[in-house]
């Protein structure tokens, strides 16, 4: 695999402005556009096929004549205005390393990765009578030894703090429930990436510890670590961490007792009622590939 190293040179913004679809936006971090690209005042991209063009009549002419208005591969979730779209890295080449290069914007990672061949592509769109606009992604390598269940994982900055974060992190999850397995994000996760995710860990593990019945009258209830690893298919690591982030996980009498303070009940009623968006998994329409027997994928 190519690496782009995060030296002195790459942490310095080299794009001033990108233009996709109705927004502007400026760019956080370096992405590695051709260099005739980065001495323009802005950079204009097709939101539907992600090709970045130097001026808005190449985007004109390049509109007229694009056949798509929604990302390549098979849109396999769809609610209301909101769908989802599978990309093979290796099929859709092109599309991938452009979604790379617009994501390298925004992200702060220390490496960028040119071959796409190995991973799954998640896009998520919002829908209207022009077609599918990107909102935000999440990659996944096809085989992971680790059980890494998300590569890098991105809301595009118009469509932030609308909970989108959350439902890409909810999707991959989802996933990983149809596969059979636990998942857990690469590491190291950006600060950004790791509050949305405590946030959304600490979210599903007390909705199950609140969903919770007693076996008989008057005991209190009783379930695992690895019970509620499979029930949300969170890995039990980021369980742990999360209970004990959030001080409800103490020990007694020889073993782990987890108490849902008054505190915590109250954060997750606030943040439960924040959440407007969330994934109906009967809109899920998905089943899982064996990459082993695919040779080179």
């Amino acid at each position: 695999m190519v690496a782009h190293h995060d030296d002195i040179i790459t942490r310095m913004k080299n794009i001033e402005l990108v233009e996709i679809g109705r927004h502007q936006i400026k760019p956080w971090y370096f992405s590695p556009y051709p260099q005739e690209m980065t001495s323009l005042p802005v950079i204009y991209i097709c939101e539907f096929c992600l090709k970045y063009m130097k001026s808005p009549k190449c985007l004109e002419r390049h509109l007229e004549k694009c056949p798509m208005n929604h990302p390549p591969g098979n849109e396999i979730y769809r609610k209301n205005n909101l769908s989802f779209f599978e990309i093979d890295g290796r099929k859709n080449k092109t599309y991938a390393q452009n979604l790379c290069l617009l994501a390298k914007l925004f992200l702060d990672h220390k490496t960028l990765y040119y071959d796409t061949d190995p991973f799954l592509f998640y896009v998520l769109c919002e829908l209207d009578s022009i077609g599918f606009h990107i909102v935000g992604y999440f990659s996944k390598e096809k085989e992971s030894t680790e059980d890494y269940n998300v590569a890098c994982i991105l809301t595009l900055p118009p469509y932030q703090r609308k909970g989108y974060g959350k439902l890409l992190i909810e999707f991959s999850y989802e996933i990983s429930r149809i596969e059979g397995k636990t998942g857990s994000p690469e590491k190291p996760l950006s600060d950004l990436g790791l509050l949305s995710y405590r946030s959304y860990w600490s979210q599903t593990i007390l909705d199950i510890l609140l969903g919770l019945k007693p076996s008989e009258a008057g005991e209190q209830p009783m379930i695992t670590i690895n019970e509620i690893s499979e029930m949300s298919s969170i890995k039990k690591e980021d369980v742990i961490s999360t209970l004990q982030h959030l001080n409800l996980i103490n020990y007694y009498k020889g073993q782990y007792i987890v108490t849902v303070t008054k505190e915590a009940l109250e954060t997750h009623e606030k943040a439960s009622q924040k959440r407007s968006v969330r994934i109906d998994p009967k809109c899920l329409h998905w089943q899982p590939k064996d990459w082993s027997k695919r040779g080179k994928w």
